[in-house]
């Protein structure tokens, strides 16, 4: 494609002259960014928040949408390993597609990411009220703009440290979710074949059959629960050894993340007392009847310190993308020197304040449309990055030293065809949303951007990188 860009032939961010081009701090190992990686997939609040849903609409069928969905995220760890470790830049998705399928499939990746990463955390943060309630009663909107508040003075200290913190947090949400699935068990009303059942309670008391076209529609979501171990590659340029760190980070937490999450819903599955109970997707409330109300109360406080947990690590994930994109031009010039600005810890700090504040402020908004657009953003995503992994092996990047994945290409085209006909069995108001969304994109690209090709949105890799 004419528009694609190549490592080695991208100006470094063009610099102010006599200026060097930010560079971010290499500061952590595989341990230190699987902490990071799993704490943004937030297994707890995924499993509190999100999978409630899910047992809404699918009932007995969700933990089986959800094991497909995390068979597909193989492919796509696979896809996001070899670009990660090709590419290993803080732009994540957007610079991989650029430099591999051209400047505007980047350009249009970034979009879809910045909607995931904008609207994602607040929306988890509402949901801390929820937990806290066995403390105190809390208004949703205000306990998700205090918990956006923390998350953003968090992402201000150094990545070391808050690998720390988050690997603390991630311990409690372990436990929370090894207790669920203990008492799920412990308590099972049913045996394992009610995994693969296919039934959700319909109004009335009735029982009705879950269809493989709904399991199909629910898999949008099911990708949005292990979602997070792409974080890895935005962490790319702090871990040290990228070319063999990413890849063993990102296959690392898509594994154990797909472990927490799939045995407690199992559990959870075998262990309901009714299918009513199981489809009303009340966890807590059937903790409480396993146990007792002090057990429900600890794990409802894990559940809380894992959606302030997903909230810092989402904060630190977001403003390298927005520090990245300013690096590479995608702005005017003013708006370019602000994010890129380093504070004394070496994090983005402006960048930082730009995710975290206007995070606090859509607390206070009602986003219950924007799961749609986010299930479609995240499958869109998934789509280009796989475009990008189909296209991995050509000319200079053949021989460039990065790990590969097995089964190339019946890997990245066999996720471009499931993630197609996914899109396309989506309900048609999130189509819209997110295609308007990308549309106006796309109008921004083609009156600022491709214009300025020379001085905008000229993505760039790390010097070690390039060597």
């Amino acid at each position: 494609m004419t528009d694609t860009l190549r490592p080695t032939a991208v100006p470094a961010a063009a610099p102010e002259p006599g200026a060097s081009p930010q560079k971010l701090k290499r500061s952590i190992g595989v341990v230190g960014g699987t902490l990071l990686t799993l704490s943004c997939v937030t297994p707890a609040s995924t499993l509190f928040v999100v999978v409630p849903d899910l047992f809404g609409d699918l009932g007995t069928a969700t933990a089986l949408t959800i094991a497909i969905g995390s068979l597909l995220c193989i492919g796509v760890a696979f896809c996001y390993s070899e670009l990660g470790t090709l590419i290993p830049s803080a732009g994540g998705e957007y610079a991989m597609v650029t430099t591999l399928a051209g400047r505007l499939a980047g350009w249009l990746v970034f979009v879809l990411s910045l909607l995931v990463v904008m609207i994602v955390p607040p929306v988890i943060a509402m949901g801390t009220a929820d937990y806290l309630a066995p403390l105190v009663h809390l208004d949703p909107s205000v306990a998700g703009a205090g918990v956006m508040g923390l998350a953003t003075l968090a992402g201000l200290l150094d990545l070391r440290a808050n690998a720390w913190i988050t690997g603390i947090f991630l311990v409690l949400e372990v436990i929370a979710a090894a207790v669920v699935a203990v008492l799920g068990f412990a308590h099972s009303e049913r045996g394992a074949g009610s995994l693969f059942s296919m039934q959700v309670a319909g109004d009335g008391g009735h029982t009705d059959t879950v269809t493989a076209m709904l399991v199909v529609s629910g898999l949008a979501i099911a990708l949005f629960v292990t979602q997070g171990f792409s974080t890895a590659v935005y962490l790319s340029e702090e871990l040290e050894n990228p070319r063999t760190s990413v890849a063993r980070t990102v296959l690392a937490t898509l594994a154990i993340s797909t472990v927490i999450i799939l045995v407690p819903v199992a559990a959870i599955t075998m262990g309901a007392p009714d299918l009513a109970a199981l489809t009303s997707g009340n966890i807590s409330g059937m903790v409480e009847a396993w146990s007792n109300s002090a057990v429900g109360t600890f794990v409802s406080l894990c559940v809380a310190l894992a959606i302030i947990n997903a909230g810092i690590v989402m904060v630190i994930q977001n403003s390298r993308v927005l520090f990245a994109s300013a690096r590479d031009k995608a702005w005017p010039e003013p708006v370019n020197r602000g994010l890129a600005k380093l504070g004394r810890f070496g994090s983005p700090w402006v960048a930082t304040l730009v995710v975290g504040v206007p995070g606090a402020a859509l607390c206070f908004v009602n986003l219950d449309t924007l799961y749609g657009v986010t299930g479609v953003s995240v499958t869109g995503m998934y789509l280009l990055v796989a475009i990008a992994a189909l296209l991995a092996r050509r000319g200079d990047h053949r021989h460039q030293s990065a790990w590969r994945m097995p089964l190339w290409p019946a890997v990245p085209v066999l996720l471009i065809a499931v993630m197609a006909y996914i899109l396309v069995e989506q309900e048609v108001s999130y189509l819209l949303w997110t295609g308007g969304i990308t549309a106006v994109a796309t109008l921004y690209w083609a009156f600022y951007l491709r214009p300025r090709r020379d001085t905008r949105w000229l993505v760039s890799l790390p010097e070690d990188a390039q060597a």
